[in-house]
């Protein structure tokens, strides 16, 4: 398949979104100490500011899907990202954390919309095999090189004042929409496949948002409380509703079949430890080198941009190895990279010198990334009938979220427990070591995961050995009956 310029201009708008979250996610996580000090925020409240991003991303991300397929992936994109950029700019105004963290629950709503239909276009553009698994590549970088320019411009414009970090998406934004007015081409509407599943939507959320609220309240209500133990069931219920519901609904936000791929199901969970584990590592470690190191913003911004460098660097060729290699090999390696990373971070110290700690982790991070996140990707719309693109890119968007939003409130629960009325830094240390202990499990879970695929692996190597073996003996077979005098 030839790429014109169109094609290319096309699928580079579409990385445009990719682009935002990374840019978003990293330029926030620069700025949440500053927050925290200028509004007066608690590290348990602090936390809300990813997680209500994420939960809006998360919790949305299957009634995007689904809304992509059926109302056409080129509108949906459009309107959704207009709304990422207006509200983007609101949020900077934001004189309170409540109002904050609103806005931020909002914008991740919008990105729930404009992820999966980012995704699916590229993936019923592109055909299954090299070429698709090129621009997933590339898709990755992009998300790649959002996230180091936002550590960049965050640790920089943090230094001038938080809000500009929230404002900064909103322009960019802007610039991606005008151009994916023009290019991105028309999609046509799935009419056959039915309405929306709003009740489908609204307790997968509502359970989501109980899920994580337990956990963050536990630390003052006490896990063995009322109150924990009610939203703990709520959160149950909501979510054994959402199967129900999905099970007897005509038209389901997530037709439950799709599960038994065994690849869309590894790379889901693997995809929740990643970016859970990383997200939390990521704000224990902006908090570790700014309020106990006594770093900058912009110089921990440069601490964590290795990685993100690694990751821009390295991702293009992700596309030529995954033909190579396999998808199973590349994310059971890079699973294997998170764990070593996040164990060697458990070395920190009240004034460890960064080179010989924390800069390991982050290099074997960047690799990790590089390897396992292109390679998650493409296992997890492998096999898919192109109707279903936008439930495959949705279901792995919403892995990817709600990992973050759970694993984060888990460690931030660990961490808070711990510093409660702790001034020292001896004690701040000891809280922030038991959370990065709580992400190195977190990441082994995902390596165990990842393990499951060789199974399927080794299956399906022995699968095409027989065939290529069947295939050898029919030949063989017809050769012998030509070399045969008639009788």
């Amino acid at each position: 398949m030839t790429w014109d310029a169109r094609l290319w201009g096309a699928l580079l708008v579409v990385c445009g979104v990719i682009f935002l979250d990374g840019l978003d996610v990293s330029m926030v996580g620069m700025s949440l100490p500053s927050i925290g000090a200028d509004l007066g925020v608690s590290l348990s409240s602090l936390q809300w500011v990813v997680t209500g991003y994420v939960l809006g991303y998360g919790g949305l991300l299957l009634l995007g899907g689904r809304t992509a397929d059926l109302l056409g992936r080129r509108r949906v994109f459009l309107i959704a990202l207009a709304v990422f950029a207006v509200v983007s700019m609101l949020s900077s105004l934001a004189t309170n954390p409540e109002l904050l963290i609103a806005a931020r629950f909002v914008k991740g709503v919008a990105a729930a919309f404009t992820a999966p239909a980012a995704l699916s276009i590229i993936t019923t553009t592109f055909h299954e095999g090299p070429d698709r698994n090129r621009a997933l590549s590339i898709f990755t970088t992009c998300a790649a090189s959002g996230f180091s320019m936002g550590l960049i411009l965050g640790g920089a414009l943090t230094e001038v004042g938080w809000r500009w970090t929230f404002l900064m998406p909103g322009p960019v934004a802007l610039i991606v929409l005008l151009f994916a007015i023009k290019l991105i081409p028309n999609s046509p509407r799935d009419n056959a496949s039915g309405g929306y599943d709003v009740p489908g939507a609204v307790t997968v959320t509502g359970g989501m948002l109980s899920l994580v609220y337990a956990v963050v309240g536990a630390e003052h209500a006490g896990w063995v409380s009322v109150q924990t133990f009610g939203m703990f069931a709520l959160a149950i219920v909501l979510l054994a509703g959402f199967v129900a519901i999905e099970l007897r609904s005509k038209h389901p936000l997530v037709r439950l079949g799709i599960l038994r791929n065994a690849s869309l199901r590894r790379a889901n969970l693997a995809i929740l430890t990643v970016f859970g584990a990383y997200v939390a590592f990521q704000l224990i470690g902006t908090m570790y080198l700014q309020n106990l190191l006594g770093w900058s913003s912009f110089q921990t911004a440069l601490a964590f941009l290795p990685a993100g460098l690694l990751v821009a660097t390295l991702s293009p060729n992700a596309g030529k190895l995954a033909d190579r290699l396999g998808t199973e090999t590349m994310i059971i390696a890079s699973m294997a990279l998170f764990v070593v990373g996040y164990a060697l971070s458990l070395r920190i110290g009240p004034e460890s010198a960064y080179f010989s700690t924390v800069f390991p982790t982050i290099l074997l991070l960047g690799l990790g990334f590089a390897i396992g996140f292109p390679a998650l990707n493409i296992q997890a719309v492998s096999g898919v009938p192109d109707h279903e693109q936008g439930l495959a890119s949705g279901l792995f968007n919403t892995s990817n979220q709600v990992g973050g939003a759970v694993v984060l409130a888990i460690v931030t629960a660990v961490i808070s427990s711990k510093s409660d009325g702790v001034t020292t830094s001896a004690g701040m240390l000891s809280a922030y070591k038991p959370g990065l202990a709580v992400v190195t499990g977190i990441a082994a879970l995902g390596l165990v995961v990842a393990l499951t695929g060789l199974r399927g692996l080794r299956s399906r190597r022995a699968a095409e050995e027989a065939e290529a073996a069947e295939l050898a003996a029919v030949q063989d077979e017809l050769a012998a009956e030509e070399m045969t005098p008639a009788a």
